[in-house]
């Protein structure tokens, strides 16, 4: 037993859903877009768990080998207070179609027919969590990164005199090597700007 117990070095405390961004490939060009309507992001770690194996002979355990537990990925549920049809397109494809006149103005937004292909893109979830001082400053923001993820088909419900807060189910899971998420500090936030 060590006589020398060491303080931890870091005490991280963070706060909000500061901001959102999805990055992906189409196959051409790389293109990362920012939601800074979430209010709130949930995950829970997907797992498969082998039983553990027990030799008990007359009542007496003589051996075990533990139970093993492999994390497999990361559902994502991510809450969000306006309808964002560039975030549903990732999450589960179909086709925006923008007004003629006006190209920052959407006309509709289609989910992929019956029985198509279409499943959106394969994506990296990030979620930027504020981290405070004793002052009440922003010091820095925790990213924390999903890799590989894809989005489940999107429902939705109304109801008198409420804001629609859509809730979008992503799953996340690490390629072979691959940690099922990495956390980094950063300064400051991505700027969010208009796309051409």
């Amino acid at each position: 037993m060590p006589n020398t117990v060491y303080k931890s070095r870091n005490e991280i405390p963070t706060i909000d859903c500061a901001l959102v961004t999805i990055s992906y490939n189409d196959g051409t060009n790389d293109y990362e877009f920012g939601f800074d309507t979430a209010n709130q992001i949930e995950t829970e770690i997907q797992v498969e768990e082998e039983d553990a194996v027990k030799l008990v002979v007359k009542g007496k355990l003589r051996a075990q080998k533990k139970k093993q537990t492999t994390i497999t990925g990361v559902e994502i549920t991510l809450h969000d207070n306006v309808f964002n049809p560039e975030l549903v397109l990732v999450l589960q494809g179909g086709t925006i179609t923008y007004d003629s006149q006006d190209a920052s103005k959407i006309v509709s937004y289609a989910p992929p027919v019956a029985g198509s292909d279409d499943k959106g893109k394969v994506f990296t979830f990030n979620a930027y969590s504020a981290q405070y001082d004793a002052s009440g400053t922003i010091v820095r923001y925790e990213k924390t990164s999903f890799p590989n993820c894809e989005g489940e088909p999107i429902a939705f419900s109304a109801e008198d005199n409420t804001f629609r807060a859509p809730e979008y189910t992503i799953n996340s899971a690490p390629s072979t090597g691959q940690s099922p998420y990495v956390i980094t500090y950063v300064d400051t936030l991505p700027t969010l700007s208009t796309p051409s």
